[in-house]
C-alpha cells in the first residue's frame, strides 16, 4: 500500500472483529502493501484458513515475505499482482470468501478492473470489504478530487454484479462498504 498514512487511521483487528470472519476461511487482501490487514487476518483464520497478499509492487511482498516467515505465518500466500488486468490476480474462480480493498482503489485508474477481479474469485455469497478515504475534507490522505465516494462504489457494484450489504464507520476518516457476490 503506497498511502502508508491511511493505515494509521484504521484498527485491522477491530475492522476483522466487526465481519463474519472464521477460521478456516480464504481471503484474499488486494493490494496488501505491507501486510497491515493480512497479518490479522492470517490470525483470524487460523492454520485451517489462507490469506492471500497480492500487491505490484516487489518490496512491498518482500516485506511481507520476511515478517511472516519472522512471525511463524504459514498461511500468508504471496503473490505479486497486476490487478488492474482482468485476471490479474491468478487466483482460482469462485476460490475465496473474502476480498479486502483497503485504501487501493483511489489509487487505481482500472477500479472497475479490479471489483470485477475480486467479484471472479469470490465464491458465490462471498464478501468484498472496500474501504476507502471520507470525503471529509482533511490536512492528510489523498487529493479529495482522487477519493471514492460511497455512491461511485454503490455504481461499482452494480456494474460488477455485486450488491451492498453493508456501509459503516472504519474510522474519522475512512468508511468501509461490504459487498456480497
Amino acid at each position: 500500500m503506497e498511502n502508508n498514512i491511511g493505515i494509521k487511521f484504521i484498527d485491522p483487528r477491530a475492522t476483522i472483529d466487526l465481519l463474519e470472519i472464521t477460521a478456516g476461511m480464504s481471503i484474499g487482501d488486494f493490494g496488501c502493501g505491507i501486510g497491515y490487514f493480512a497479518f490479522p487476518l492470517a490470525e483470524k483464520v487460523g492454520q485451517t484458513g489462507q490469506v492471500y497478499a497480492l500487491d505490484i509492487l516487489k518490496d512491498k511482498l518482500e516485506s511481507v515475505e520476511s515478517e511472516a516467515k519472522v512471525l511463524s505465518f504459514n498461511n500468508i500466500i504471496i503473490k505479486r499482482a497486476n490487478l488492474e488486468v482482468a485476471g490479474g490476480s491468478k487466483l482460482k474462480e469462485n476460490s475465496l470468501d473474502w476480498v479486502f480493498l483497503v485504501n487501493m482503489l483511489f489509487q487505481n485508474k482500472s477500479k472497475e478492473i479490479i471489483v470485477k477481479e475480486a467479484a471472479r474469485v469470490l465464491k458465490t455469497g462471498g464478501k468484498i470489504l472496500v474501504i476507502e478515504w471520507g470525503e471529509k475534507d482533511s490536512s492528510f490522505g489523498p487529493a479529495r478530487n482522487l477519493r471514492i465516494s460511497k455512491d461511485e462504489i454503490s455504481e461499482l457494484a452494480i456494474n460488477c454484479g455485486l450488491s451492498i450489504i453493508k456501509e459503516m464507520a472504519i474510522s474519522d476518516f475512512h468508511y468501509g462498504v461490504i459487498l456480497e457476490k
